[in-house]
């Protein structure tokens, strides 16, 4: 017995130094040294000041910006979650047609089989910052009017944003909401 209580002790210390120390150590090495800004995140600048991080969506209002997705949380990143609410709720439905008809209201030329899903649904986290090449074009309507520029110039920059599936195939394009509104402040 006091054999088997020796080895229990051994594997637990052996764990705890691997696990606890050595594993994250490692982790914490390789994003220092190969991530961008020393896996702190991808900072967003705009005129010297810090708008954001490229990997937390953001809630853009104003009908001069693009929509991300809705966010669950606020987007609160301290706070990351879906409602977790079943597609058939009567709250989640309630929240989608609010969704739908509010972004319906703001985009007039859209028909409302044309809406992108993600623009009128939370993503797990609630902290999506992409959509999808679709979801941004459906809006250069509404940003050509609020800001007097034309839809081509629009429909160049998001195709100037739009990052492809990762190798070619793992994943959708998509288009980092933040990123691209900054480029369109750049514009002017």
């Amino acid at each position: 017995m006091k054999n088997n209580i020796l080895s229990a002790i051994k594997l637990t210390l052996v764990c705890i130094v691997v696990l606890a120390v050595l594993y994250p150590l490692s982790i914490w090495g390789i994003a220092y040294f190969a991530a961008p800004n020393h896996g702190n995140g991808e900072v967003v600048m705009q005129k010297g000041k810090v708008v954001g991080y490229a990997l937390i969506g953001q809630s853009f209002t104003q009908a001069k910006y693009f929509n991300g997705r809705p966010s669950a949380v606020g987007y609160n990143a301290a706070g990351s979650g879906g409602s977790n609410k079943a597609p058939t709720n009567p709250d989640y439905l309630t929240s989608v047609k609010f969704a739908i008809d509010t972004f319906l209201l703001n985009n007039p030329t859209v028909k409302k089989e044309d809406v992108p899903v993600e623009l009128v649904t939370a993503s797990g986290s609630g902290l999506d910052p992409d959509i999808s090449p679709k979801a941004a074009l459906v809006q250069v309507p509404r940003i050509a009017k609020a800001r007097n520029i034309s839809e081509d110039k629009l429909k160049e920059l998001v195709k100037e944003h739009t990052q492809s599936p990762l190798l070619g195939f793992m994943g959708p394009a998509k288009v980092n909401v933040l990123k691209l509104n900054v480029a369109l402040d750049n514009l002017n």
